[in-house]
């Protein structure tokens, strides 16, 4: 029986549930506080990065048994602070119709005036509404609005579980770090259409071609591909940008962030 949709996914699958059960093994563990304090530090930038693998995985799911999905699920949203349906209904069936249209974006980065937002007015912006914007898209999409609520009460009930046990271990270990991917992630979309104010969707995406970004990343840096086609595995995303990539303006191909620039581009 095959469980996995794309065997691409089973690595990072691994290596992501493998840091929720050292989470574990950490929380139930550790006396310590300080030592669980410098395991937080040492899993704030792989959590970083396994928000853009729970950004893939509600793009395309990763198992093709849904109950397995909502388990997986669990775990991103322990390291990222997003749950179940949150991408969807925010992002795939939000930003992602309404990107080139700045009236609508659900991650829209003008002012009501017009004018360009700068990065923390964005990012405190889209960190403070997220859930709502999400919440207000499920009211046309009831089917995924229910896993969205479901799996949001299971979530905040586990949570509250693992705060009643041990709230110092809990806040270190899962809250702060859910907090922290959560905003993170809010302030990394700024860099992808920030300023791109165009209708053609070949001009509406930064794009990264930065070797060790787009494997920690999952070919996040692939972004103008991802757009044109949205429900493509990430995977597959280098192969399509190939048919594209002429067709993209040079000023849209950027160097990453810190600290991937301390990473080798090729």
């Amino acid at each position: 029986m095959q469980f996995f949709r794309y065997k691409a996914d089973r690595l990072p699958t691994a290596l992501i549930t493998l840091l929720f059960f050292l989470d574990l093994v950490v929380y139930f563990t550790v006396e310590n506080t300080w030592l669980v304090f410098g395991w937080m530090l040492l899993g704030i930038g792989p959590k970083a990065c396994i928000c853009a693998w729970n950004h893939h995985h509600q793009h395309v799911a990763t198992f093709k048994q849904t109950f397995l999905n909502r388990l997986l699920e669990i775990v991103y949203a322990a390291h990222t602070g997003i749950t179940t349906n949150a991408w969807v209904l925010h992002h795939n069936l939000g930003h992602h119709l309404h990107y080139l249209d700045q009236t609508k974006d659900e991650s829209g980065w003008k002012r009501k005036d017009g004018s360009t937002m700068g990065t923390c007015e964005y990012t405190f912006v889209i960190a403070l509404t997220g859930y709502l914007r999400a919440f207000r898209v499920g009211k046309k999409h009831p089917r995924f609005q229910k896993g969205f609520l479901q799996m949001g009460v299971i979530i905040v009930a586990l949570l509250a579980v693992l705060l009643w046990h041990n709230w110092i271990n809990a806040l270190l270990i899962f809250v702060l770090p859910m907090v922290a991917g959560y905003v993170i992630t809010c302030w990394h979309t700024y860099y992808h259409h920030a300023g791109l104010d165009t209708d053609d969707p070949l001009h509406a995406s930064n794009n990264i071609m930065h070797k060790w970004y787009n494997i920690l990343t999952g070919n996040l840096g692939y972004h103008t591909a991802h757009h044109m086609k949205q429900g493509l595995h990430w995977s597959l995303l280098p192969e399509y940008h190939r048919t594209i990539e002429e067709k993209i303006p040079e000023e849209l191909f950027h160097k990453p962030c810190f600290p991937f620039t301390l990473l080798p581009a090729t």
